[in-house]
């Protein structure tokens, strides 16, 4: 009976410890979409936001795709930290520029347009999602 419970209990250890291996193992989720990626996507916006001149209208597209696109939370980071870096560079003028496209698109962006966002706080996307 001894020997029983002993092999009974061995096997529960040893389940426990798989179950507790797989968890600990879990893959954390990666960002798909590059700032190389954002760049491209937004190269309408981005031309606008450090030359000026008139609003390209495929520059809502372009936001409106990219936004649709970014579907996890890193992806979302990502997309963030991408926008924060471009914008690290950006005069006061078109840092303004780059905070009114969202207005002339009808968008919601869910993270401040701004070169001080703290992207690592940036989860929700598609609920704050709003493409007039």
């Amino acid at each position: 009976m001894a020997i029983i419970c002993a092999r009974m209990l061995s096997k529960n250890l040893l389940l426990v410890t798989l179950i507790i291996c797989m968890v600990v193992a879990l893959p954390v989720s990666k960002a798909t979409i590059t700032c190389d990626t954002v760049y491209d996507d937004l190269r309408p916006c981005i031309k606008y936001v450090f030359s000026g001149g008139s609003f390209p209208p495929d520059c809502c597209n372009r936001i409106e795709f990219l936004l649709v696109s970014a579907i996890t939370t890193a992806d979302r980071q990502s997309v963030c930290l991408c926008v924060k870096d471009l914008l690290s560079y950006a005069s006061d003028e078109q840092l303004s520029r780059a905070a009114s496209i969202a207005g002339q698109c009808g968008a919601s962006v869910p993270f401040e347009i701004s070169p001080n966002v703290d992207c690592s706080k940036v989860q929700q996307w598609k609920e704050a999602l709003v493409i007039a």
